[in-house]
């Protein structure tokens, strides 16, 4: 269970960071000094650090994580934010399986709900706001996981005797046939003998296959 309380007091700037940070080289550690070169130096926007770590972009120490350089393949970057909310947000997705459509006003009852109270409500307004900001720039197209096709091996068979599944061929054989009108002339070749048993074994053999 998750719910992340690291947010934005503006949101002004948001859209701009991000894309300084897909334009800008990934550094060692992600720090003020980082941020205040891409042309961010306002106290407000260092608050996007924490915001960065709840999605799963950096650790706990700054450090860019395989999702930031994930993140910097712009043909996918607005995706794995939306990865990055759903976890970071998780209790609030277990609300609602499509939070990201709430609008401000729904998503402050359920933060209440889930902050049972604990947050005033300038806390609580910016958590909101942070959160439908994230939404927005996200692409959710895809995002959930789609089932993969069952992978398990067909059993032709299903548990039923092979002797079963040939008389079943026999028999629907015999069937098509006759109501076709059409019959088996079998000629069988003898071999030349006068011991009884032979002909005894031939004819069980065919007794057996035909009926």
């Amino acid at each position: 269970m998750s719910l992340t309380t690291s947010y934005l007091i503006s949101t002004k700037n948001f859209e701009g960071i991000m894309n300084s940070i897909l334009g800008a080289r990934a550094p060692e550690r992600f720090t003020n000094k980082f941020l205040e070169d891409l042309g961010y130096k306002s106290s407000n926007d260092r608050l996007i650090t924490g915001v960065l770590k709840a999605l799963g972009l950096l650790t706990d120490a700054g450090e860019p994580t395989q999702r930031y350089y994930a993140f910097l393949d712009q043909s996918q970057s607005k995706k794995i934010i939306a990865i990055g909310i759903q976890e970071a947000y998780e209790d609030l997705f277990n609300l609602n399986k499509e939070a990201q459509k709430l609008s401000q006003e729904e998503l402050k009852n359920k933060l209440r709900t889930l902050t049972q109270g604990q947050k005033g409500d300038k806390v609580i307004e910016n958590m909101a706001r942070t959160f439908r900001v994230l939404c927005d720039y996200a692409d959710w197209t895809d995002v959930a996981a789609n089932k993969q096709p069952d992978a398990t091996p067909i059993q032709p068979n299903l548990g039923v005797p092979e002797e079963t599944h040939s008389s079943d061929v026999k028999s629907n054989s015999s069937s098509h046939a006759a109501q076709l009108g059409l019959h088996y002339n079998i000629q069988i070749h003898l071999p030349e003998t006068t011991n009884m048993a032979v002909y005894d074994a031939i004819f069980q053999s065919l007794k057996k296959h035909l009926l």
